[in-house]
């Protein structure tokens, strides 16, 4: 029987451990990678990965199979969600800038890694930008690789909505980025 449709069934501790480390586990990096982008602070995204796994071990019994990583991605937007509402509104700005951490090979040429870097900060920038739900969406299907059907039940919207998010923040950073390129192509100029 494959691992993702096993039921989980109260029994030992340690066998229900080990169910918990097989099915959910493996999409650790895609519960913290959600979390930064919704948080835009690491130190708050590793609070809310944190929260989320002790959650997800508590209500593992409520697991009654399917994709693992669904459940567990909606119950990071929800922790997210119920930690923002109980914080001080004054302890998260509304417009902390994103630090550039690019990953680039040691290869290319210093010319190649700067224009690299920019266009890494401004994509950074630019999703920062967008409103959180337009974000968790995007992050959601272009980063997780979350089919429609999969971001309306990790975010509990219809699938319209969904598709409906995606487009105005694929529009919404299309004329975001145009603009950075344009400002580049300026200054290249003089």
């Amino acid at each position: 029987m494959p691992v993702d449709t096993l039921a989980s069934t109260p029994g030992p501790v340690p066998a229900r451990s080990a169910r918990f480390e097989s099915l959910v586990l493996p999409y650790l990096d895609a519960a913290y990678n959600l979390a930064r982008w919704l948080a835009r602070d690491d130190a708050d995204a590793q609070d809310v990965v944190q929260e989320s796994m002790l959650r997800a071990l508590r209500y593992f019994e409520s697991f009654h199979g399917g994709d693992a990583r669904v459940w567990l991605l909606a119950i990071v937007r929800n922790t997210f969600y119920t930690l923002r509402a109980k914080a001080p509104q004054d302890s998260v700005p509304a417009d902390r800038e994103e630090e550039a951490h690019p990953l680039v090979d040691e290869g290319p040429s210093p010319e190649t890694l700067t224009l690299l870097a920019v266009d890494i900060e401004a994509l950074q920038g630019a999703l920062a930008r967008l409103p959180p739900p337009w974000r968790e969406v995007i992050v959601l299907r272009e980063l997780e690789e979350c089919s429609y059907k999969e971001i309306a039940v990790i975010t509990g919207q219809k699938i319209g909505t969904v598709m409906s998010r995606l487009a105005r923040a694929r529009e919404h950073l299309r004329t975001d980025l145009s603009g950075h390129t344009r400002e580049v192509r300026r200054h290249d100029v003089r």
